[in-house]
């Protein structure tokens, strides 16, 4: 039984996540780590800095010394937090965004992106670009309240803000909902394709795990 820990940077990634190794890698055995100040100090901040990188990369060792096979961050503002971490340990280790946007850059370059924390727009951004090259057409949004009507438990409210901005979006290729927290929305929006970063996360992650197993 492989050993997973997720690690999250809000409260409301926790469920989400769950969900997915449940639906996808039930066999796991599954820890989280919980450190809700990451996200308000970035907030703060306004920027990572080696601090909070710092940081990062000590929560992936703790999980590696604890037995981790494979990590799975699931704040989508700490991509080089995050990859700093990868690069330390020897076991995979995934940003929570990158395999939804391998899998929505399947069906081309015109990409929709919305997320409900402000700082994870301009890392998520950065990071999709990257990955898709020049001819990238990217329509990324922040959905102004919805964070705040998910943490003050109406999540009914989260749901139709992010449907409501996903349905002004022009025409696209696909749609990445680009936080964990914002999973639970899918099911209100008539848009596809649409991935959540999620279900694709707990796929990947099995896989590499399961091929490092093996080899």
């Amino acid at each position: 039984m492989s050993r997973i820990f997720l690690i999250h940077a809000l409260r409301d990634s926790v469920e989400p996540a769950r969900a997915a190794m449940a639906r996808g890698w039930p066999e796991a055995q599954v820890a989280n780590l919980l450190d809700d100040s990451l996200s308000a100090d970035l907030t703060r901040a306004g920027a990572l800095d080696a601090a909070m990188i710092a940081r990062f990369v000590r929560l992936g060792r703790y999980a590696h010394d604890q037995g981790a096979e494979g990590i799975l961050f699931t704040c989508s503002a700490f991509g080089a937090a995050i990859e700093a971490v990868a690069a330390d340990l020897p076991i995979p280790v995934l940003k929570p965004n990158e395999s939804a946007f391998r899998a929505a850059l399947r069906h081309g370059k015109r990409i929709g992106l919305l997320v409900t924390f402000e700082g994870s727009l301009a890392p998520l951004t950065a990071e999709l670009r990257a990955m898709a090259g020049d001819a990238l057409d990217l329509h990324a949004q922040i959905v102004p309240g919805a964070l705040a009507a998910l943490q003050t438990g109406d999540g009914a409210a989260h749901d139709a803000l992010i449907a409501q901005t996903a349905s002004r979006l022009p025409a696209i290729n696909a749609l990445v909902l680009g936080q964990f927290s914002m999973a639970r929305a899918a099911g209100a929006i008539a848009r596809t394709p649409l991935y959540t970063t999620p279900d694709a996360a707990v796929a990947e992650l099995k896989a590499r795990v399961t091929s490092r197993r093996g080899s």
